[in-house]
């Protein structure tokens, strides 16, 4: 009988070479791979041959299974296969519901090993020159969800409104208008922010502005999912920002 194990793996933002080593050995051992919308299928070619490739994805409006269905698939392959490698966009524990299939794995008593990934949340900005933290601008991060599972905004969202920290958020694009009008609502229509679509991959967009205009540009650019919105002063440091003359904050000269 195979030894029933559950690798739990971070593929990154998207590109393929910015998955670990760790990440790809895991792959090159497992017998059932199950992976994830957001992840470049050229890393299942890492797999051996012989290895089981199943797509498990959920993107907006569509679901190849639902998450309990996923569940028994782990259950089921690490039962009679061995090995289940569960290859995930980013990061397993951010958003990724990685402890979820974690938990489900040690109650059937399926050894379990996680992998962590590079996260898009600071990646993404990272590649464009955005620092997430930025000594003397902002001492801290939020990051949050756009979209609760009832389709809400996230109240996490309208308290790291009112802060001075970085905040970036996830599965947010379609929350765009709400999260301005939050903004706006707090007199703070002058906070910049970048929309980065498809980040770390070669068709890679990003729209800077503010409040005030972000909207416009966006529509303007047609800004799609997935994208990683990053708000706060330390967007100020792209290039394709134009720092206003009467700007709240001013930048390090290290920054500028």
């Amino acid at each position: 009988m195979p030894i029933p194990k559950l690798t739990l793996i971070g593929a990154g933002p998207g590109d393929p070479d910015l998955i670990t080593l760790k990440g790809i050995k895991a792959l090159q051992s497992a017998q059932v791979i199950l992976y994830d919308a957001l992840v470049d299928t050229r890393l299942l070619e890492y797999a051996s041959a012989d290895a089981l490739k199943i797509f498990v994805g959920k993107r907006k409006g569509y679901k190849a299974y639902a998450q309990e269905e996923i569940h028994e698939l782990i259950l089921h392959y690490a039962t009679h296969f061995g090995h289940v490698a569960r290859l995930k966009g980013g990061d397993p524990f951010l958003f990724g519901r990685g402890y979820e299939e974690l938990y489900f794995a040690r109650q059937h008593g399926i050894e379990v090993e996680v992998i962590p990934g590079v996260s898009s949340a600071i990646a993404v900005p990272e590649l464009q020159h955005i620092p997430v933290t930025l000594r003397g601008v902002s001492e801290s991060c939020w990051i949050t969800t756009g979209t609760l599972a009832d389709g809400q905004l996230s109240n996490d969202l309208q308290l790291a409104a009112h802060s001075s920290a970085t905040l970036v958020v996830l599965m947010g694009v379609h929350k765009l208008p709400e999260i301005v009008a939050l903004y706006q609502h707090l007199k703070k229509a002058d906070t910049p922010i970048a929309i980065i679509q498809n980040g770390s991959l070669p068709d890679e967009k990003i729209v800077v502005g503010t409040m005030h205009d972000i909207l416009e540009k966006a529509l303007a650019a047609d800004v799609q999912p997935p994208a990683v919105l990053v708000i706060g002063e330390v967007v100020r440091t792209h290039p394709l920002f134009a720092l206003p003359k009467n700007a709240a904050v001013t930048l390090p000269s290290y920054a500028q």
